[in-house]
């Protein structure tokens, strides 16, 4: 069995089938920061990605962005199977974060696809699963303070993070100022040390506490 049909075993049922999608559309080998589609373009195909990652996000007029969800191997894309369903124009951005490899499927193809009850279930499957991330994501955007996102983005990456103010602002759904003022006071508190694309974690201790209000 090909790594594909292990990824995706509901490929197995489709027709036309794998190999013969491949003979018409090879993989796709695109390099980190690669911008595989936008908003408000029509859709040209279906990513099914074979190694790598695509980070899927939201972006404003006024150049804020909200990370919706990532796609890694075995994974689909809500928001490209949405637009196929409705042949509407894409209401995301999708961007390879590191070097991928992936199988762009036509959308006439994927109409086909889901005429199989394997594949079909698949796709619903998986609109189940984003809407369950996208609505924990609606909660902590509109319910959470901003300075608790902060400190719950920090933990979990050791005692060095090697990252960027507006990597930041991007995951939490804000902008780069707000991010860079936010990390100036826990910088004061004692509890971060910024550097150069590097927030040095001083007091975990403190960070945790303040995440947890999340919860609260």
């Amino acid at each position: 069995m090909s790594a594909a049909l292990l990824l995706y075993p509901a490929l197995a049922q489709v027709q036309p089938g794998w190999d013969t999608l491949l003979a018409s559309h090879p993989p796709l080998d695109v390099p980190a920061g690669t911008t595989l589609f936008s908003e408000q373009t029509p859709c040209q195909g279906f990513p099914l990605v074979l190694d790598g990652e695509v980070r899927v996000s939201r972006h404003s007029s006024d150049g804020r962005a909200l990370e919706l969800y990532r796609v890694v191997p075995g994974e689909l894309c809500l928001v490209s199977s949405a637009c196929l369903f409705r042949a509407q124009p894409l209401s995301a951005r999708g961007v390879t974060t590191r070097p991928t490899r992936l199988v762009l499927v036509p959308p006439a193809v994927f109409s086909q696809w889901l005429e199989a009850p394997a594949f079909r279930d698949h796709v619903l499957g998986l609109f189940a699963e984003r809407m369950a991330d996208l609505t924990s994501l609606i909660d902590a955007v509109a319910f959470h303070r901003l300075d608790c996102r902060l400190a719950a983005a920090l933990l979990g990456h050791g005692q060095a993070l090697h990252t960027t103010h507006q990597a930041l602002a991007d995951e939490l759904g804000t902008v780069r100022e707000m991010v860079t003022r936010l990390l100036r006071r826990f910088e004061r508190e004692g509890w971060v040390r910024l550097g150069r694309e590097q927030i040095q974690i001083t007091h975990s201790g403190a960070l945790r506490e303040l995440a947890a209000r999340i919860a609260a």
